[in-house]
């Protein structure tokens, strides 16, 4: 029981909660009149599901590389020296045979939809466009300042497309854009809390500017906002729900909240466990899915 734990906090299993992403598409064509068919029954739902578990495998291989690669500088960070490869607790070839069969694991569910439906290879396509991404990410990427942000945010992208790709749903472009600038934002502030906690453990920092990243995190909330009201108010889904825009209004609130927790210095370098303990967040959250809901009954 102590090994499994150990690995799971190697691989991150906290952090799978990103590949979230991945069901927007279902999500978003379960009230789409036009996709009604695609989301019927359980069938899609589950495969979205296993498509984001896919990329939590894939994902979870790609920590244990960056911590292999990052190892001397992860020592010296204040949190990230307890990660079980950082902290030797973890070999770093062991840490790269698991990663190796993560990935195996990770790309068999979407190879086995390749064979017996064939019309859905995009799927298949975009996981090994965000593998050889990430690839890139971890061999020189990741020391390129903004270029490095800009790399994680597309990965949420190549996410969304995947979940859409897998079931055959359609995908608002508005969608996509607002997933890659709310990513970005979300980056940025975990930039800006590592500038402030543990410059010195992490090179690509030293080329960011203080002011120019606050500057960058308002710019990408007012625009995740801005792109999800457009697409409330343009895409069919707005033309078929005249209210999906007071869903906006929710997310608003949330950029909003998490500007406040930036300004209190709050541990914004770790978004996943924010968006998991803090109430206010929990709230937008639920407020959010109960209005959606509600949109889409008086529809």
């Amino acid at each position: 029981m102590a090994n499994v734990l150990l690995w799971a906090r190697a691989i991150r299993v906290e952090q799978w909660t990103k590949n979230g992403v991945v069901l927007m598409a279902w999500f978003f064509s379960v009230a789409d009149a036009s996709q009604r068919a695609i989301a019927r029954g359980w069938e899609s739902f589950l495969m979205a599901v296993a498509m984001a578990g896919a990329f939590s495998f894939v994902s979870s291989a790609f920590y244990l590389l960056n911590d292999v690669s990052d190892y001397e500088a992860d020592r010296l960070h204040p949190v990230k020296r307890f990660r079980p490869v950082a902290a030797g607790l973890v070999s770093r070839i062991s840490a790269v045979r698991v990663a190796l069969v993560l990935f195996a694991i990770g790309f068999l569910y979407p190879a086995l939809v390749v064979i017996f439906l064939p019309s859905r290879t995009v799927a298949f396509a975009t996981m090994l466009a965000y593998t050889v991404m990430q690839c890139l990410y971890t061999g020189f990427l990741k020391r390129v300042p903004y270029l490095d942000v800009a790399t994680l945010a597309a990965g949420f992208v190549l996410r969304a497309i995947a979940g859409a790709a897998i079931i055959s749903a359609y995908i608002s472009p508005w969608l996509l854009v607002c997933t890659f600038t709310l990513s970005m934002f979300l980056a940025f502030c975990k930039r800006r809390a590592e500038m402030e906690t543990a410059k010195a453990s992490r090179a690509v920092l030293r080329h960011y500017h203080p002011r120019v990243l606050t500057a960058l995190i308002l710019l990408a909330g007012a625009a995740s906002v801005g792109e999800y009201l457009a697409y409330t108010l343009t895409s069919k889904m707005g033309a078929r729900f005249p209210f999906l825009w007071v869903t906006s209004l929710f997310v608003a609130a949330g950029v909003v909240r998490y500007l406040v927790l930036v300004g209190r210095r709050a541990d914004v370098g770790r978004p996943e466990r924010i968006l998991l303990s803090d109430r206010p967040l929990w709230l937008v959250i639920v407020g959010y899915g109960l209005a959606s809901v509600l949109v889409v009954l008086w529809g």
